[in-house]
Parts: structure tokens; C-alpha cells; sequence
């Protein structure tokens, strides 16, 4: 059988000869044809082989190229469509909707249809079941399905969605196996010791031979059953030339226990530089004990530092609540929180955790919100507000309904994006890939050439020196620490943020925002509170205030805009009557047009007023001006192309953005508001802010501009807004901060989301990414330092001067203790304070 897949990701012809010789090496392919122009892969195979099986392969052998089966073709030459991908379990469509051809990104629908751009049909997204898979914390590519070992880098696999039942079942397997580790391994170090001891104890019971003998029997249970698995990972590693840490371990334990077997069984095939004063064989049986007993507590202590770099996320999920409370026909029913549905009503008890997103429709409390804003201090809810899934209800009693449930809870929004955030790799971590790569061939051409140093120019015995420091040149050089250096900071740091209500996409977003030096901010919902008021409705001599506001309202009403929301809701509490207008549009921006009672409506401002040519009063622009300099957004109102009015708007400035923005701007980063008000109102607003600069009247695409000019000149731009106009600067700025409580659009265009809403958050991303940033510098640099001063050591450079060797015991001590204190130091971020 014939099968064509796509592989994506390879550049060059090598790329292609490279996955042609990795798939050739399977035992069910005939042959493997690669088309780099088509990047497809036609597979002749005589049976079928699983699309994981095929991933893996290429994944072992160093390729990180991904393989998709699009189509896939019989024998007979008939095509069958696909739409399964890689390691996910699919059911019907979920209802959204996205273009092949990503013409908008990551933009999603909720109907079937064309694209916009292109053209092509929209593609209705899988439904994915919810199944645990493991990935590895070095290398985030490698998904399975079992627990196992990365074929990459031979490290344990930890669950891709973090669960305590899964992570004590790693850590309970290891424990067991270390402690029949270690029942053996102590003996083996008490036999081999008492050699050292005057009058030799245990000589008196057997000679020396029998005690080797018994010291190989119990070595055996260690070799092949606790720590077997770091053999079959080193012999892995070998014959896919991933080379890791467990290569340099596999050898050196590995090369020690079969001399030390051949030494015990035929130890007249040694010369005598190898052999003791009784002319029996120097044996390294306990050096193989305690080395691979110590690799496996290095195991062990790194299984319990994943489970607490991971603790945020199970914080997260410990917060959903598993029962809520239902009303119906007047009854209250206790339900699983996977029985709810939209439109469900439910009561909400003192005390109680908030199941699920939704609307309160009787009552009021007082809700701690901290889990998902950082906030102590709880937030008075009343009826009409909307509570999330998780927070936790004060004294009082409610009922609510249910808007969002399961994964479309915010809760779980963030529980995901957290998850996939700090599986995520940083641009830094690049480095690291690369030094990897080399390090173990280097390590190992150390060690060949400190054996044939010591044999050559030692002293006697000089094979047995140069032998025991070549064995502890391998073990004390471990790449692990290297590897960890980067993912574990971003794991706790990512975690951090999602507990102080900083959601990063990310790991690049959390380094890029460390180098940030200007940051663009929209207005109106991100300095100020995004809740706009009328302040007054203006009319001049010979209309009528409660007619001009009967048709900005009823214009209103067909916009969505905090403005046009401001209006309706104002003329609702004055008791006006709403009308039916025509031939409405809004121009981004600028403001509403439409037609009322047979009169051309338009509402906006002085941008719109020209454009549409209206006759404006001078007497009304003075009104106007003296408005807008004491900080309110004015909006024009014209009937028939003449000025008759204006509506003067408040939003007051969030407490905190004052002193958000003086924190930032002390930490040398420019601060620009750019905003589509008027010049006068946004002067006051910078002027009350102490703003490094600002922009006024500006359009959606003006933002987008700035940001590029500033890129051009090398700046380092984030942009923190909140609204639908905000989406193309959000995705153009190097950081896109998006605030909570603004547009889904926005949240979507952005990297890092602010969950309260304010600019102090920005301020506590930026001490985030610069202390992340520090912590992943301080673990390479641990890494680095750690492997210049050891194999120099183990190779016997102090013994001309000092006369100082390093045990291959002691190496394999340090070297499983280098990547826990590379863990350790990343779980100081815990303890980070973000505050001002």
C-alpha cells in the first residue's frame, strides 16, 4: 500500500534526505519518496504504519519536522480524505469555524461560509476529547500517550495537563525503586569499604573472592531492575544519536560493571597494572551501585520539583467546584457541574464557589475574586453583574444564570492558555539547544582522552587511574541541568502571572516583554474605567434637549460602542421612547450616521462633522472647546447637515493608572496614549498622567502606523488595549496586552491578557519578564560554571598540584544534584513579589 502525507517544517534538500533515511529505517516501509516544493512524503509500506509511530520516528532522530496524513492513497490508486491530526481523539465539529488558509490568523467564526479574504470555505474545528497525554519539559514537541521517556533526551515524561494522580504515580514507581536501590547499594558500599579498615572484619568470614562474588550478585537487582531504564535510554540515545545525559551515564556505569565482571570471571587477561597487591583485579562494583543509586535519587527529587513548578495550574483546577446547585420548578437539586447548561438557573450559597459564568438574576453578595485578578479584597456584586467560575460568594445568598460552562468558562480559559504557555519555548532557550547538541560528544572525547593521558604519562597503576577518571569524567557532566535551565522558569513564571491575573500566551511574549521601552495605550477602558456617563445634553437656541436626545438614543441603540452604551442607558432613566432609524452606520472612529423621521441623524466627532460637511456654530464650538479642556469626550449632534447640539461624556480615570504609568515611565519606558477623542479632552487626560506623549483623533489605522514607524526605529513597542479598533495594533506591537474586561477580538489579538483590567498589571508583567528573565540567566550560568569546574576536576587536573581525584561516587552525587538546584532556583519565583 501507498500512502501520501504532508511534512511541514523542512527547508533544503537535506531536510528531505533526512526524512527519507529516517522513515527508510522502519520495517514495514518498501520505500519513502520525499517532495520538498510539495512538502509531502509518499510512503510504499507493507502494512499500516500508525501516524504517531511515524512522528516518533522522526522525532528520534533529531527531526522536528511534523507529519500530517491530508490524504492517503491504496494500492489500487484511490484517494481517501483525512482530517485527524497527530495524537488527538476527535468527534463531531465544535461550531467554529477558521480559513485553511489562516488569511486572518488565528480569526474564527461561528457560521459556515467563504472566507473574507481568500475566498476559500471556512473549515469547522474538530472537537477534541479530553485524554491525558505526557510530554517532556525539555522538549514540548514530544506528545505520547503513555508515560515513558522522551526519545530525545531520555528524561521521564510528565502529564501534558498537570494531575496529582499521575504525577504521585511517577513519584511512587521511583520511590519504590530506590529504595530496593539502595537496600542493595549499601552493603555493596560497606564490602568494598572494609577493604580500607585494619584487620579486615569480614576477611575472617569469607576471603575477598567470595566477597566480590557477593557484591556482583548484589549489584545485579540494581543494574537490571531500579535503574535499567537508564541503560535502555542510553542505548536509545546511541542509535538515534540523540546523545543526553543518560549516553554519558549508560557508559560510564555501564563500562565499570562489565570490567568489573570480566576482572571478577577471568582476571588473568589483565595486565598487572589492573590488579591488586593479591594479584586479584581492582572491581568497580560499588562504584556502579552507589552511581546509578545516586542518578536515581537525582530522578526522584527532579519528579518532586516538576509536581511544584506545575502548582499553579493544579491550583487553578482545584478552584472549579465538582457540584452546584440547581434551580428548577421552584426546587433546588444538587448537579454534576457537567450537567449544567446555558440558560440553567442556580443557586449560589454563603461560601460557596461560583460553578460556573454567569449573570446574577436575584440577590447580591460579595464576591473574592482573587483567583483570577490577584485581588484580596472582594468585589460587591448586584443583580445584572457578571461572576466567574471559581471565585469564591461572600455571606449572602444568590441565584444566577448560567452563560458559559466547561471549557468556555474564564476559569477554564485560563487553566488552558497557563497550560500551553509554559510548555511554550523562549527565544533564549535556543542557545541552550544548541550547546546541548555538541556537549555530549565533547564529553565523551574528554573522557578518551583523559584515559590515554593517564595511561600514558599517570603513575602506576596508570590504566586503572586513567580508567576511574574517564568513568567520572562521563557521569559528572550532565546536560540535563542545561536542558532545564529555561522551561523550568518559564513553567513557575507563567504560573506566577496566572495567579496575580496575568495570562501570557507565551514563553517569547514573557521574554519580549522584558525589553519593552515604549509602551501605546488606547484610552478610554484601559487608563480610564471604560464605564462612560452623560454628563449633560446640550441644545442650541430653538431645540429641545429631551428631542435631540430621543434621536442620538434611538441612533444608538443599533451600536455597540461604551459610548453609544452610555447614551441608551442615560435616556432609558430619563423615560425616553425609542425610534426605528434607518440606513444606520457606524464609522470607526468617528461616530454614527442614520436617518430618523425623514432627517439625516449624524453623531460624532469634529472628523465626522467635516467629513459630512455639517454647519457648525462658532458660539457651539466655544461650548464645545471649554467641555473638552476639563477632560469630558464631546460627541457632535447634527439634523440635516446643521450642528444643533452636543453630548458631553464623562469616564473617570482608574485609581490605579496614575500610578501605573509613573512606574513605568521611572523604568525608562515611554508611555503614548493614543486615543480617538478629540485633542482638547485627550491633552487633559496626558497632562493629569504626566504622559510621555499622546496621540488625538486618531483612527484605528494610525495606531497601527505609529507602532510600525517606532518598530522601524528599532523600539521594542507593547500596546495595551481594550477594544475591537485596538485588534490590529495589539497583533502589530512586539506585546499585545489585552484588559479582561475588554473585547473577545482584543483578548484574541493579544499576547499577554491583564484578567482586573488595569494598567498596575502591565507594571507587574514587566517585574515578571525581567524576573524570569534573571532566573533563567542565574540557572544557565549554574549549568555552565557547574560543567567548567567539574569535568576539568574529574579529569584529574588538581592531582599534579594537590594530589586531589574525584571519586566517580562523589561525580554522580553533583551531577544529580546540578539539575535539582537548576529546579530549585526556578521555584524561587514563587515567592516573587509583583507589587509596587
Amino acid at each position: 500500500m501507498i500512502h501520501t502525507y504532508t511534512v511541514t517544517g523542512m527547508s533544503c534538500s537535506g531536510c528531505s534526505a533526512s526524512v527519507e533515511k529516517a522513515l527508510n529505517n522502519l520495517d514495514e516501509v518498501n520505500n519513502v519518496t520525499v517532495d520538498l516544493k510539495k512538502s509531502e512524503a509518499t510512503i510504499e509500506m507493507t502494512s499500516h504504519i500508525p501516524l504517531e509511530k511515524l512522528q516518533e520516528t522522526l522525532l528520534t532522530a533529531g527531526l522536528h519536522y511534523t507529519i500530517e496524513e491530508p490524504n492517503q492513497a491504496s494500492a489500487s490508486g484511490k484517494k481517501e480524505s483525512h482530517t485527524h491530526r497527530l495524537k488527538k481523539t476527535v468527534q463531531p465539529g465544535n461550531g467554529i469555524y477558521y480559513c485553511p488558509m489562516h488569511c486572518e490568523g488565528d480569526k474564527t467564526y461561528d457560521k459556515p461560509g467563504d472566507c473574507p479574504v481568500c475566498g476559500m470555505d471556512l473549515v469547522e474545528q474538530p472537537r477534541l476529547v479530553s485524554k491525558q497525554q505526557y510530554t517532556c519539559s525539555m522538549h514540548p514537541e514530544v506528545i505520547k500517550d503513555e508515560p515513558g521517556a522522551c526519545p530525545i533526551c531520555g528524561m521521564d515524561l510528565i502529564p501534558l495537563e498537570p494531575s496529582e494522580r499521575a504525577e504521585d504515580k511517577t513519584y511512587n514507581e521511583l520511590t519504590r525503586k530506590m529504595k530496593i536501590a539502595i537496600a542493595f547499594a549499601v552493603p555493596v558500599f560497606i564490602i568494598s569499604m572494609s577493604e580500607m579498615i585494619h584487620n579486615n572484619p569480614l576477611s575472617k568470614l569469607f576471603d575477598m573472592q567470595v566477597w566480590n562474588w557477593i557484591q556482583l550478585i548484589l549489584t545485579v537487582p540494581i543494574v537490571f531492575y531500579s535503574c535499567w531504564m537508564f541503560f535502555i535510554r542510553a542505548w536509545k540515545s546511541i542509535i538515534t544519536w540523540n546523545l543526553n545525559m543518560f549516553t554519558l551515564v549508560g557508559i560510564g556505569s555501564g563500562v565499570a560493571f562489565l570490567f568489573s565482571i570480566v576482572g571478577l570471571i577471568f582476571p588473568d587477561f589483565f595486565p598487572n597494572e589492573f590488579k591488586t597487591h593479591d594479584g586479584s583485579v581492582h572491581l568497580y562494583f560499588e562504584a556502579v551501585a552507589v552511581i546509578l543509586t545516586l542518578v536515581l535519587l537525582g530522578q526522584l527529587l527532579e519528579a518532586r520539583a516538576h509536581s511544584q513548578t506545575s502548582g499553579a495550574i493544579k491550583a487553578l483546577l482545584k478552584m472549579a467546584p465538582s457540584e452546584a446547585t440547581l434551580v428548577q420548578n421552584g426546587e433546588d437539586k444538587i448537579v454534576s457541574i457537567h450537567n449544567i447548561t446555558v440558560g440553567n438557573l442556580l443557586r449560589v450559597k454563603p461560601g460557596d464557589k461560583i460553578p460556573v459564568d454567569g449573570l446574577i438574576k436575584e440577590g447580591n453578595s460579595s464576591i473574592d475574586e482573587s483567583m483570577i485578578t490577584g485581588e484580596p479584597i472582594p468585589v460587591d456584586k448586584k443583580e445584572g453583574d457578571n461572576v466567574s467560575a471559581g471565585t469564591i460568594n461572600g455571606n449572602k445568598s444568590f441565584i444566577m444564570e448560567a452563560q458559559k460552562v466547561g471549557a468556555d468558562t474564564l476559569l477554564s480559559q485560563i487553566i488552558q492558555m497557563v497550560n500551553n504557555a509554559s510548555r511554550s519555548r523562549a527565544p533564549i532557550q535556543k542557545l541552550a539547544d544548541v550547546i546541548a547538541k555538541y556537549f555530549v560528544p565533547i564529553v565523551i572525547s574528554v573522557a578518551v582522552i583523559t584515559f590515554a593521558i593517564w595511561s600514558i604519562w599517570g603513575p602506576e597503576p596508570a590504566y586503572v587511574y586513567g580508567f576511574v577518571n574517564a568513568i567520572a569524567v562521563l557521569i559528572i557532566a550532565c546536560p540535563c541541568a542545561l536542558g532545564l535551565a529555561t522551561p523550568m522558569s518559564v513553567m513557575v513564571g507563567i504560573g506566577k502571572g496566572a495567579q496575580e491575573g496575568i495570562l501570557i500566551k507565551n514563553a517569547e511574549a514573557l521574554e519580549t516583554m522584558n525589553k519593552v521601552n515604549v509602551l501605546i495605550t488606547d484610552k478610554t477602558g484601559t487608563i480610564t474605567e471604560g464605564k462612560p456617563s452623560v454628563n449633560k445634553i446640550f441644545a442650541t437656541e430653538g431645540n429641545l434637549e429631551e428631542d435631540l436626545l430621543q434621536l442620538v438614543a434611538s441612533l444608538n441603540q443599533y451600536s455597540e460602542h461604551p459610548l453609544a452604551t452610555a447614551v441608551t442607558k442615560y435616556a432609558k432613566e430619563k423615560g425616553i421612547t425609542f425610534i426605528d432609524a434607518k440606513d444606520f452606520e457606524a464609522l470607526a472612529g468617528k461616530g454614527v450616521t442614520g436617518t430618523i423621521n425623514n432627517k439625516k441623524i449624524i453623531l460624532g466627532n469634529l472628523k465626522l462633522m467635516e467629513q459630512m460637511h455639517v454647519s457648525i456654530p462658532d458660539a457651539l464650538n466655544t461650548f464645545i472647546i471649554n467641555e473638552q479642556k476639563s477632560g469630558k469626550t464631546v460627541s457632535y449632534i447634527s439634523v440635516n447637515e446643521k450642528a444643533v447640539g452636543y453630548v458631553a461624556i464623562s469616564d473617570a480615570i482608574k485609581a490605579s493608572s496614575k500610578k501605573a504609568i509613573a512606574a513605568l515611565i521611572e523604568q525608562g519606558i515611554e508611555v503614548i496614549m493614543m486615543t480617538g477623542d478629540n485633542k482638547n479632552t485627550a491633552e487633559a487626560v496626558a497632562a493629569e498622567l504626566h504622559l510621555t506623549d499622546f496621540k488625538a483623533e486618531c483612527l484605528p489605522e494610525d495606531k497601527l502606523n505609529l507602532i510600525k514607524k517606532l518598530q522601524a526605529e528599532g523600539k521594542i513597542v507593547a500596546m495595551a488595549g481594550d477594544g475591537i479598533n485596538d485588534s490590529p495594533a495589539l497583533a502589530q506591537a512586539d506585546v499585545g496586552i489585552a484588559m479582561g474586561t475588554g473585547t473577545d477580538v482584543a483578548i484574541e489579538s493579544s499576547e499577554i491578557t491583564l484578567v482586573k483590567g488595569d494598567l498596575q498589571g502591565i507594571v507587574k508583567a514587566k517585574k515578571l519578564s525581567h524576573a524570569v528573565m534573571k532566573n533563567i540567566k542565574q540557572n544557565l550560568f549554574f549549568a555552565f560554571i557547574y560543567n567548567t569546574i567539574g569535568v576539568p576536576i574529574a579529569a584529574g587536573i588538581l592531582f599534579p598540584v594537590f594530589g586531589l581525584l574525584l571519586s566517580p561516587m562523589i561525580a554522580a552525587a553533583a551531577m544529580s544534584l546540578s539539575s535539582v538546584s537548576v529546579i530549585a532556583n526556578a521555584l524561587r519565583l514563587k515567592q516573587t513579589s509583583l507589587d509596587s
